[in-house]
């Protein structure tokens, strides 16, 4: 509750409110009744449950490339080869998928709703299913060729051989094409930051954390992606039983040669992306939360709330799986409309980084304060400049059609949806600009109205 003034205000009260004053229009009401801030200008509402090891193994779980490339954006199309795997007969169809889908997404909500302090152990099991399912894979994949008596794959084919059946007649353009896989394998590095406010000292912490995912992803996946090239003696094959089978259990079928085998390296894969997927709640509904804390979403005061028994944007989660089951209907109901709304996720997400990347290098980096990781210099610029023009080029290629010729079915709508997107969001944010607030630049010195290890 909040305490009626007294006329004699200590000193430290007076800086507290002289801080939040500064920090954000909107914590400036939380000065009376002393709730600390944290670095966004707002009061610390959620419990830092998060360590360093902690917030590594969720980064390398949900944004590792090993694990992308090993699952799709549909876990469900994994559990259904799993029993593919077994029944030969069985021919997989849409709602098998939407079903299956449906189990793990709401499972995933319900832990990430209901077990928010067990998370950072959840997450951390994840990160030990990451490092241990990738080194068990590379060794079995490299390995069985040899059991079987099968052999490998040449190094012809693992290294040199080029296959072109796009229908575009310049390799180098089919090249960067498909730069558009690693692309949606290597994760968004700005997963981690979603829980600043969950992790102390998240001003080092998360930069930590955004290298490791680098590091260890690229690392895991080089090592995979090379082991089961080697375990491949028929391509061909392969491309035709993923008409039946979700594409890495029909390499991992050819590699193995049995249904057990099968079913364990798809094990080893499904469950990290099981715990990704808890782990994708947290980022989607922190972001939602922080949005709508900010009055940028419609029903804001909803959804920024925290739930006072599960210390977590309950609301925000539950909008998120929501939201997803509807994404599953669309699967149902059309792959066509499925695929453009999930292609599309590249290219949005990269313009994201752009809108935040060229304002900071057309003010010449003059509007952030900086951090602990600061590249100083001509360094900053180059890097900054090197990203933005990297952005520009790919976002025109990932628009192109994937293969030719070109039809309704085939088309890539992701410059549609992206068009149709960004006039929405403008048209939101001219009607909801006056009552938005935004996070506030809070200066490092001011100790005195910050929450512990808020910076």
């Amino acid at each position: 509750m909040a305490q009626p003034a007294v006329a004699n205000t200590s000193s430290e009260e007076k800086a507290f409110n002289a801080a939040v004053e500064y920090a954000s229009p909107s914590a400036s009401s939380l000065s009376a009744d002393g709730g600390l801030i944290n670095a966004s200008g707002h009061r610390q509402q959620l419990e830092r449950n998060f360590g360093l090891m902690s917030v590594i193994a969720y980064a390398i779980t949900a944004g590792n490339t090993w694990i992308a490339l090993g699952g799709t954006i549909i876990v469900g199309a994994q559990t259904v080869s799993m029993y593919a795997a077994f029944h030969p007969e069985f021919v997989a169809l849409q709602w098998h998928v939407f079903v299956s889908f449906l189990v793990i997404t709401w499972l995933s909500c319900a832990i990430a709703l209901f077990a928010n302090r067990l998370l950072p152990l959840f997450e951390s099991l994840g990160g030990f299913f990451t490092i241990s399912g990738v080194i068990i894979t590379v060794v079995v994949c490299a390995a069985m060729p040899t059991v079987k008596g099968t052999g490998h794959a040449s190094n012809n084919f693992v290294w040199s051989d080029w296959v072109n059946t796009t229908g575009y007649s310049s390799d180098g353009f089919v090249f960067l094409l498909g730069m558009l896989n690693g692309a949606f394998a290597v994760g968004t590095p700005d997963i981690t930051t979603h829980l600043a406010e969950e992790i102390p000292k998240p001003s080092v912490n998360i930069p930590k954390a955004i290298l490791a995912q680098f590091v260890i992803g690229f690392t895991t996946t080089l090592f995979y992606i090379i082991a089961i090239f080697y375990g491949l003696n028929d391509l061909d094959t392969v491309l035709e039983q993923s008409n039946r089978y979700f594409p890495l259990a029909a390499i991992y079928r050819q590699t193995t040669g049995s249904g057990g085998g099968t079913l364990g390296l798809l094990i080893l894969s499904f469950l990290p992306l099981f715990i990704a997927c808890v782990g994708l709640y947290l980022t989607s509904s922190r972001t939602l939360w922080t949005l709508a804390r900010d009055n940028a979403t419609p029903f804001s005061g909803f959804f920024s709330q925290i739930n006072p028994r599960y210390r977590n944007p309950a609301n925000a989660i539950l909008l998120c799986a929501c939201l997803t089951t509807v994404l599953g209907i669309i699967y149902v109901g059309s792959k066509t409309a499925f695929s453009a709304f999930v292609g599309s996720f590249v290219v949005l997400t990269t313009l994201s980084y752009l809108t935040a990347i060229l304002p900071h290098l057309l003010t010449r980096r003059a509007n952030i304060t900086p951090g602990w990781f600061w590249m100083k210099g001509a360094v900053g610029y180059v890097v900054n400049a090197i990203s933005c023009l990297y952005i520009v080029v790919f976002i025109v290629i990932f628009c192109f059609p994937f293969a030719l010729p070109v039809g309704a079915p085939t088309m890539n709508y992701t410059s549609l949806i992206t068009g149709g997107l960004t006039l929405f969001v403008a048209a939101f944010y001219m009607w909801r600009r006056k009552d938005y607030a935004g996070p506030q630049q809070v200066r490092l010195e001011d100790n005195a109205m910050l929450a512990e290890d808020a910076i």
